[in-house]
């Protein structure tokens, strides 16, 4: 794991029990490390703290002993109480040189972002990477914003150089236009979790990306 380098060319998960097709995060991670997944997200707004404790330290050390990337949402306390990688933040949560005090200098810090402005902004405040989205509409997420679109990813292909995930509304039948924009990292949500079947899923994904599965 590294700050300069910290998002794989490939997908990026996060969690979603409530779309999981009532399978735990633990068993979801579990088959996203079997699927060869090298970064994960924990993700969940409605869990109290105790219940996220207990989940996140289960899978830092699942993701810990694969060697994958292990990213908090938003709660810092909580990421750096397991011993996370990195957290990642919104752009109504703390500003991030505080959370960069707050964590020091090894954890990765990504950022949500929305426009061209939130994105240098970003650069200028030492985010390690960003998001970039929601592209297309999603439901996933509370009080999300509007679809950026892909004329924001065109821009942060071509203007922004720190990494880069993009997120929102990413399928299977629309990824391919998201790659086609220069996307190297992809998250989805739901599109895996409520997938019957993981590996296939992940699997499918990859070759319609060309981000197959390295053996």
């Amino acid at each position: 794991m590294s700050r300069n380098n910290p998002l794989p060319g490939d997908l990026y998960c996060i969690t979603a029990e409530d779309y999981s097709l009532g399978r735990s995060n633990i068993e979801i991670v579990k088959k996203w490390i079997a699927a060869d997944i090298k970064i994960i997200q924990y993700r969940e707004k409605d869990k109290d703290m105790k219940k996220k404790y207990e989940e996140c330290k289960i899978i830092r050390e699942l993701t810990k002993k694969a060697g994958v990337i292990f990213i908090v949402n938003d709660d810092i306390d909580l990421a750096m109480m397991v011993q996370a990688d990195g957290v990642h933040i919104g752009q109504d949560d703390f500003p991030l040189e505080a959370v960069r005090q707050l964590v020091g200098d090894q954890m990765i810090i990504g950022i949500s972002t929305h426009s061209p402005e939130q994105a240098q902004d970003a650069v200028k405040s030492g985010a390690d990477y960003i998001g970039v989205g929601p592209i297309f509409k999603t439901s996933t997420k509370k009080n999300v914003c509007d679809p950026v679109g892909l004329e924001y990813l065109n821009y942060v292909v071509d203007n922004i150089s720190i990494p880069f995930v993009a997120i929102g509304g990413i399928k299977e039948g629309n990824v391919s236009e998201v790659v086609r924009c220069g996307a190297k990292c992809i998250a989805m949500v739901t599109e895996i979790t409520q997938a019957q079947d993981i590996g296939p899923k992940i699997n499918r994904i990859r070759e319609i990306t060309g981000m197959e599965e390295k053996e």
